[in-house]
């Protein structure tokens, strides 16, 4: 039986769950862009990414399934590829995540207008930690910037992000 639910917040839920599906095609995409290149850390890094974001996307579809509502799968677009630069690729990916990071900011506004305590419950952990993914984002998009398509330089963070190393500088 279907727990009541604010129609328009479940809506808002129902299009972030997309949302991540779409976000975990852009970036298979782009770890098919980087491994035509040869950039095996920037094709991994964005093959793990994409994970994350169907895990992200299961996570929303399991509470709504929790909450006995049905998931809506909707029909996805194709990533736009025409990536020229790997500076290109980068700003995609932190524009998507931007994107990923004001969706669940507004769903948790959504929830407390509408007093819907449980899924605010469950959304603060997630913004949490989609935070933390637009912060890295930004490094990368930082570093590649800086390495101005210098190939030595962007082979020194290929070689980092093989390693798994992504995190930005931290002081405490």
């Amino acid at each position: 039986m279907a727990e009541s639910m604010d129609p328009g917040l479940l809506e808002g839920l129902q299009e972030h769950f997309n949302l991540e599906r779409q976000a975990q095609t852009t970036y298979f995409a782009a770890a098919i862009w980087m491994a035509e290149r040869e950039l095996k850390g920037f094709s991994a890094h964005f093959k793990s990414e994409a994970t994350g974001e169907l895990q992200h996307s299961a996570k929303v579809a399991d509470y709504l399934i929790a909450r006995g509502q049905s998931p809506i799968v909707q029909a996805l677009e194709a990533p736009d590829q025409s990536w020229v630069t790997i500076l290109d690729v980068m700003s995609t990916a932190f524009l998507m995540e931007s994107d990923v990071t004001t969706s669940l900011q507004q769903l948790l506004m959504a929830a407390e207008r509408c007093g819907d305590s449980r899924t605010a419950v469950f959304l603060e952990p997630m913004i949490e930690e989609q935070i933390k993914a637009e912060h890295e984002a930004a490094h990368l998009i930082g570093r590649t910037k800086f390495a101005d398509g210098q190939a030595a330089a962007i082979l020194v963070i290929d070689n980092e992000l093989r390693k798994g190393v992504a995190h930005p500088a931290q002081l405490s």
